[in-house]
């Protein structure tokens, strides 16, 4: 069968009016490819021509094709599905939505969905994953809110399934990953404090059970220690707890000795919640007090100018995910496929 450079608009539009759902034997009929062509051209297999493949998901896109996910597993064992796992607590920032949009962003060229999975905060941590592995309802899993000896990490490898986690584990080196770098982050954060003569730090550090906590506290103290900065980890609240219990410990602790010059916060959330308490204790960002805070979203700038940020992208870290998922899923890494992104710049008054 001869393939068309262009199909017949006029079949295109007859086939939308209908109300039948096209299938891979209406766009064979439209291209001119074999079925089987087709098919392949829509799982992205290597041995089909990019042309060919651009051809054939723009007669797709035209007149409405969605696969049988059934059809598909049946006849290749395959979802075409990336699980996202998240968390359903509070996220005042919309973090969890901009991550949930990136990856989606990085998917949107390939053959896989999305489909996010809530993970509840008083649930067996492992009972989405076991769900989704047992029953084969996706191709590869993507993690965040990674723990250093993560169980949900650790059940993936010995169940040798697909998985890409949004920050690191202890078992790093066996699997893929894209992280921020949070000692870095840490150590950069006190070093730019010192500099602005700041001599003792508050830091609201976020879970300890959380990687990216252990790396940020590290990162902290070895700046202090070497900068000569007293450095103290705030108690009762982290980084993720309700703004309203952070603001009070904070209103709380401002004018108790010993007294600090500087508020070190890793969320934009907890920040925020932070310069309230600071403020209801009479005091105020400005000559003699530092905010300083990691940001996902450009908006501290907007609640109180002069608060010191470094960016955390998580556009960036939602598409190299999608990425590493989908050459999980497809069998593609010979290596797991790393990231660690690290900070290079400070925003705000200097």
């Amino acid at each position: 069968m001869a393939h068309r450079t262009e199909p017949d608009r006029s079949k295109i539009e007859s086939i939308r009016r209908s109300g039948d759902r096209p299938t891979l034997k209406t766009i064979s009929e439209l291209s001119g490819f074999a079925v089987q062509t087709v098919s392949r051209a829509l799982s992205d297999a290597p041995d089909i021509s990019s042309k060919t493949k651009e051809t054939v998901r723009k007669i797709a896109d035209q007149i409405g094709y969605i696969p049988n996910r059934a059809g598909v597993r049946l006849r290749t064992g395959r979802t075409n599905v990336i699980a996202l796992v998240l968390s359903t607590e509070d996220d005042i920032l919309s973090l969890m939505s901009r991550l949930i949009s990136s990856v989606a962003s990085g998917l949107r060229e390939t053959v896989y969905h999305l489909v996010v999975t809530p993970n509840y905060p008083d649930d067996d941590p492992l009972k989405a994953i076991r769900y989704i592995v047992q029953n084969k309802t996706a191709d590869a899993i993507i993690l965040n809110q990674i723990q250093p000896e993560d169980q949900r990490v650790k059940y993936l490898m010995e169940q040798n399934f697909p998985f890409v986690t949004h920050g690191r584990t202890i078992w790093a080196e066996e699997h893929s990953y894209f992280d921020f770098d949070n000692f870095a982050f840490g150590q950069l954060a006190i070093e730019n404090l010192a500099q602005r003569g700041r001599k003792s730090v508050l830091l609201i550090a976020p879970p300890p059970d959380q990687n990216y906590a252990i790396e940020i506290v590290e990162g902290a103290k070895t700046a202090a220690k070497n900068c000569g900065i007293e450095l103290e980890i705030a108690n009762k609240i982290d980084s993720d707890g309700h703004r309203q219990k952070i603001r009070s410990y904070v209103a709380q602790r401002v004018n108790q000795p010993p007294k600090f010059d500087a508020i070190l916060s890793a969320s934009p959330n907890a920040t925020m919640a932070a310069v309230a308490g600071l403020e209801d204790s009479g005091q105020a960002i400005g000559e003699f007090f530092d905010v300083y805070s990691k940001e996902t979203v450009s908006i501290l700038d907007l609640f109180r100018p002069g608060i010191l940020t470094i960016q955390e992208d998580v556009t960036k870290a939602g598409r190299f995910l999608a990425n590493a998922a989908v050459s999980a899923a497809k069998g593609d890494c010979v290596a797991p496929i790393q990231k660690l992104d690290r900070p290079c710049s400070v925003i705000g008054d200097t």
